[in-house]
């Protein structure tokens, strides 16, 4: 899909314009109905993700029969992109959509309810949220902010990322500008990268420019509509700092504890449907998309040295571990809790699914 065009028809004139006047108008309530406002971090109509969110509000009002109707504005439409969550906690909106590790300045025990380097993958994720305490840290820390989240989107393991050159080692990381966000950043930061982070729609401009060097941002479905193989050839795989990316629906507590028992529950089911349904959107579309990239583009898929590989598991270790004597007693929580899980679900993977995966690349092709 060429960048140009796929930002035409999702209508979206770069993250983050937002007019100064802009208001955001009150919920519709009338005989028992409630109109919700869903601000999203994606462009419209963004693969997985923008797709996704709209999903979401449509089965949800669908689900409701109209009794609660959400209504989705994509990245820039009423608030910029990495300000959605912030729209929730103002009461500007009812309901976000993004990535929980977009908001580390509010807590950096979010980032874990995202992606965490050399940790859980989607599957492994689920598991520590739904059976093993993870839902419960994160509803304390958003406690504070009024809010609750929920899983709402899976992309898998992604793509490490766009490279102008290729890498050797980790000296050529040192001062290259970046985008990458979350604890993924802070690793690419301590191998001596410059990191930033900044919304889909504007990562494009920036590497076109030269104001960035590198960008990741999930993988070959997301990247191919983002036109990032026009800037950079250099594709690597797999990602070390993002082995399960999850996005979030966030709502407003209070109005959410409000809503009848059968709503609060259509809300809750359709967020764990979308969860399995963005899996398998990316499982469907992200080889065919790659497919594309090599044929079509050009783009060289490389992995990444050893070196950086071992580098980057280091510092995920030092930065997970000092995460886990923070002073901050909540994050101090949420890192221990990530931990005591992933030493649980990951035997499982690593004993039975790796295991399998290895025996049905070596011996079994059609």
């Amino acid at each position: 899909m060429d960048r140009r065009s796929f930002l035409t028809k999702a209508g979206f004139a770069g993250a983050g314009a937002v007019a100064a006047s802009t208001t955001l108008a009150a919920p519709a309530i009338a005989q028992g109905n409630q109109t919700w406002r869903m601000v999203t971090t994606w462009p419209r109509n963004f693969p997985g993700m923008g797709v996704g969110a709209q999903r979401l509000g449509d089965r949800i009002t669908a689900a409701s029969g109209g009794r609660l109707t959400v209504q989705v504005y994509s990245a820039g439409e009423l608030v910029p992109p990495l300000q959605a969550l912030d729209a929730v906690i103002d009461g500007n909106a009812e309901m976000s959509h993004g990535a929980a590790y977009y908001w580390q300045n509010k807590s950096q025990g979010l980032n874990f309810f995202t992606g965490v380097p050399f940790g859980m993958t989607s599957r492994e994720l689920t598991g520590w949220v739904r059976y093993l305490g993870g839902q419960e840290v994160w509803d304390e820390i958003y406690d504070q902010f009024g809010v609750q989240g929920f899983l709402s989107g899976d992309t898998g393991t992604q793509a490490g990322g766009w490279f102008r050159n290729e890498l050797t080692g980790v000296s050529d990381i040192q001062g290259l500008r970046f985008r990458t966000p979350g604890l993924g950043g802070q690793v690419w930061q301590r191998l001596g990268a410059s990191v930033t982070n900044m919304a889909a729609g504007e990562i494009f401009q920036a590497l076109q420019s030269g104001t960035l060097d590198a960008a990741e941002f999930v993988g070959p479905y997301n990247d191919l509509a983002l036109g990032f193989y026009q800037i950079a050839k250099n594709y690597y795989f797999p990602s070390f700092i993002e082995p399960g990316l999850a996005t979030e629906l966030v709502v407003d507590k209070a109005k959410f504890q409000a809503l009848p028992d059968d709503l609060q529950a259509i809300v809750r089911d359709v967020c764990q449907a979308e969860y399995d349904a963005v899996a398998a959107d990316f499982a469907a579309n992200d080889p065919r998309a790659l497919q594309t990239l090599v044929d079509n583009h050009g783009v060289q898929v490389r992995q990444f040295p050893e070196e950086i590989m071992e580098a980057g598991a280091v510092a995920a270790k030092d930065i997970l571990e000092e995460l886990r004597s923070s002073g901050d007693e909540l994050t101090k929580k949420v890192a221990e809790s990530f931990v005591s899980a992933l030493n649980i679900v990951r035997r499982k993977t690593e004993g039975t699914d790796s295991l399998f995966i290895q025996a049905r690349e070596r011996y079994f092709q059609i």
